[in-house]
């Protein structure tokens, strides 16, 4: 059986930017498109052994077109700002004209909440995106005897070579000629590479994953590169190779540097307007805040700021974050005492004997969200829970788990920092209700 093509309206858009067609055989999704366009699209032959549609990336059958051409254009069309879009899958969604968009991503929280259950208004949404990423991951790759690095291209494995990316931080111009210069030195073994650079105070910090352990001459091979491309820190799957200059980034009244590619918010814009938002919430308590809890607590984006106006227990699974955060504190003026526990939050959350001591706590999971965690709060006494998500879907399961628990939410936040994409980061306020007498 061969593609077939259709001429298809469009009727919405879908949770990752798709443009959805409701047809009587059920909807079919079409990547780069509008609602209220019609378009020309090739549609994928059912598989010939099962007879069924093909399966997305999350292992659900869905019916999915590409789009050949667009016959009647959406007014809400706009020109991509990158010749890459369409090729690269980093970006879907940069033929959406600014309202378009920002009402799409906010609705994406307000769904996420309504399927939940949960009726509670949400904020409009806050641009973060500041001066661009400041942190990348190029792929590497050997071909034909030619080395290359870039992005992936949507839904494939095929390498995309990007020269210049229009969403990156300024800081980070010189990256894909960085990761190329180092992939050249590597790629000749024969493994694919993924190289992450990262834009600190001191120029870039590169560690490089894929490649396995270097042997004394592959070091001193690396040591010079990093003396010619004049970068901060460049490290082989989280082993420091060279640290010409402290790669540190500013974190409130800190200063704090990473472990070779821990974690880090996308941008600094976002990072900053999380922590006002979290901030925010504490100033807004009814009662002074003395105590806090910051849980998946990282190197202290939070923290730090934090303990600008109380004492705060950070608890985090990963040695080397703390780390960075207990030297950040220790050399910053002016902070309130922060202590720190190694902890896996998803085995072994903390209990409510333990969170009722604090005055708030704030949580920032990574993307399976903190369902564990969520139900001890739920049943603790602590006044103010300030949620931190950067997936929609978990975070209306884990606010849901407090709601439950007898906790009010007070502000729901949509926070953009991966602009032209499908992710949001959302912030949750929520404070004690009375608590609700539970049927044994």
């Amino acid at each position: 059986m061969s593609d077939t093509t259709q001429v298809l309206t469009i009727n919405r858009l879908g949770a990752r930017g798709d443009g959805i067609a409701d047809t009587p055989e059920g909807p079919i999704y079409v990547s780069y498109a509008l609602p209220g366009e019609v378009v020309r699209v090739s549609i994928p032959a059912p598989d010939p052994h099962t007879g069924r549609a093909a399966r997305s990336s999350t292992g659900r059958a869905e019916a999915r077109a590409t789009l050949i051409a667009i016959e009647t254009p959406s007014a809400q069309r706009q020109t991509p700002e990158c010749a890459l879009y369409t090729r690269c899958g980093g970006c879907t969604t940069q033929h959406m004209e600014e309202t378009t968009y920002r009402e799409w991503k906010r609705e994406s929280v307000v769904t996420a909440l309504t399927r939940a259950g949960i009726n509670t208004p949400v904020d409009a949404l806050i641009d973060a995106h500041g001066t661009g990423r400041r942190r990348v991951t190029f792929h590497g790759r050997r071909k034909n005897d030619e080395d290359a690095i870039g992005f992936m291209a949507a839904r494939t494995h095929a390498l995309v070579p990007v020269d210049h990316c229009p969403v990156l931080d300024p800081d980070l111009a010189r990256a894909p000629q960085v990761a190329l210069d180092l992939a050249k030195l590597l790629l000749p073994k024969g493994k694919p590479l993924d190289i992450q650079v990262t834009a600190t105070d001191a120029g870039l910090d590169v560690d490089i994953r894929g490649h396995g352990p270097a042997g004394e001459a592959l070091r001193r091979i690396l040591t010079g590169a990093a003396e010619r491309l004049d970068l901060a820190r460049l490290s082989l799957h989280g082993d420091r190779i060279v640290e010409r200059h402290a790669a540190t980034i500013a974190m409130g009244r800190g200063r704090v540097t990473p472990p070779p590619g821990g974690f880090l918010q996308s941008t600094a814009l976002g990072e900053e307007t999380l922590a006002r938002l979290v901030m925010e919430a504490c100033a807004a308590a009814s009662t002074r805040i003395r105590r806090t809890a910051d849980l998946f607590a990282g190197c202290g984006p939070f923290a730090l700021r934090l303990a600008e106006i109380a004492e705060v227990h950070a608890v985090e699974s990963g040695a080397a974050a703390l780390a960075a955060l207990d030297r950040a504190f220790r050399a910053a003026p002016g902070l309130r005492r922060i202590t720190t526990e190694e902890r896996d939050l998803f085995r072994r959350p903390l209990l409510p004997m333990e969170l009722n001591q604090y005055d708030a706590v704030v949580f920032d999971p990574p993307r399976a969200g903190a369902e564990a965690q969520s139900h001890e709060i739920a049943k603790s006494k602590v006044p103010l829970v300030i949620a931190v998500s950067c997936d929609v879907g978990t975070f209306a399961r884990d606010a849901k788990i407090l709601i439950e628990g007898g906790y009010t939410p007070q502000r729901i936040t949509p926070v953009d920092q991966f602009r032209h994409s499908s992710h949001v980061e959302t912030v949750g306020v929520f404070t004690r209700a009375e608590i609700k007498k539970r049927r044994r």
